[in-house]
């Protein structure tokens, strides 16, 4: 399998030979013996479908769900969803596909019109990284969901990722605009503002690591969108940080996992938490996962639902463009303390 991988230490020979800055004990905690799991909060979504009869018990059930999410969200920013709409053989015809596209050989995927993508959709390790703790030991296919329609490999390749974007797309929405709604907001905002084209799916992986306990599979960060829905494998390496502690996640296919992210967390005036999360290598087997980025468009206004705002009025133009210089100039995203009032 080694045509396949990326030459991570080969392009970045100033980063592993002789590393003048590994990562601190504070920064590799919970990356190697000081493990530590967490039980996300785990919402049944089945208590939200309208095809129930419309008894009180319905009523109350779909309520008491809505209410679970906004707690999840305010107090983990992360929870886990079962009965979520999205049928196991479309995830699981994904995850086939991925695979077969990763296992391609390194020189393939890098081309620049592989697949008919555009130009920079695969993606991998961090030019920008000027120490360990920025790089990221991980390679990724980003891609819009106006994309999709130009891949140019076979027909089921094109069909399975579409499948799973457009059921993925319906979720994120639904969500959204419950999320929206337990904070006695509009829950409109998403269908004029969120187009199905302004939203992309990442497909990454995760090679094995020889030096997992000195670099990030993903280093850790923030979401730049309003929620992520994430499907990952039985591997596991997703940690969130709450409390100060970097918290593994146990990992389980059957489940798909929610997280929300910065413009929510400025939408909800700081209700909702858009919570750091990283992934860690392992030594010995790759990982793979999906993401699917659920964001506005361009141009959307990005304003608190709460009248004395915590942020500013942006534009998600804005945010991201200034997410860009922060990572150019400073190796890593500020994110939304750069709007604070």
């Amino acid at each position: 399998m080694d045509d396949i991988e990326p030459p991570f230490q080969e392009t970045y020979p100033s980063l592993f030979v002789n590393p003048s800055e590994k990562l601190a004990r504070e920064e590799r905690f919970g990356m190697d013996d000081d493990e530590e799991y967490c039980e996300l909060p785990l919402i049944d979504l089945s208590r939200l479908d309208f095809s129930r009869d419309g008894s009180s018990n319905f009523q109350g059930d779909f309520d008491e769900c809505i209410k679970e999410m906004g707690k999840a969200a305010s107090e983990w920013g992360f929870f886990e969803v079962v009965n979520h709409g999205i049928p196991h053989k479309i995830l699981n015809n994904m995850r086939y596909e991925q695979k077969k596209l990763f296992h391609q050989p390194f020189c393939k995927k890098a081309e620049e019109n592989f697949m008919n993508l555009s130009a920079n959709s695969y993606r991998w390790g961090n030019p920008t990284a000027t120490c360990l703790r920025q790089f990221s030991w991980s390679e990724a296919f980003q891609i819009p969901l106006s994309d999709i329609s130009r891949l140019d490999e076979c027909n089921r390749t094109r069909s399975s990722i579409g499948l799973f974007a457009t059921k993925a797309a319906s979720l994120a929405q639904r969500l959204a605009e419950y999320l929206a709604q337990h904070l006695g907001a509009k829950s409109s905002y998403f269908r004029d503002y969120c187009p199905p084209s302004s939203s992309y799916l990442r497909m990454n992986r995760y090679p094995s690591c020889p030096l997992s306990f000195d670099v990030y599979g993903l280093m850790p960060h923030t979401d730049s969108d309003f929620l992520t829905i994430l499907y990952q494998d039985q591997v596991g390496g997703l940690q969130l940080r709450k409390d100060g502690r970097w918290l593994s996640v146990k990992p389980n296919p059957q489940l798909l996992i929610i997280n929300i992210g910065d413009l929510f967390q400025a939408l909800s005036n700081g209700a909702y938490k858009s919570i750091e999360h990283r992934v860690i290598t392992h030594p010995e087997v790759e990982r793979f996962s999906v993401a699917y980025f659920y964001c506005p468009s361009y141009e959307a206004a990005i304003e608190s639902f709460s009248k004395r705002a915590v942020y500013r009025k942006f534009s998600f133009k804005e945010y991201r463009l200034q997410v860009k210089e922060d990572v150019l100039t400073t190796g890593e995203k500020v994110g939304l303390s750069r709007f604070l009032l």
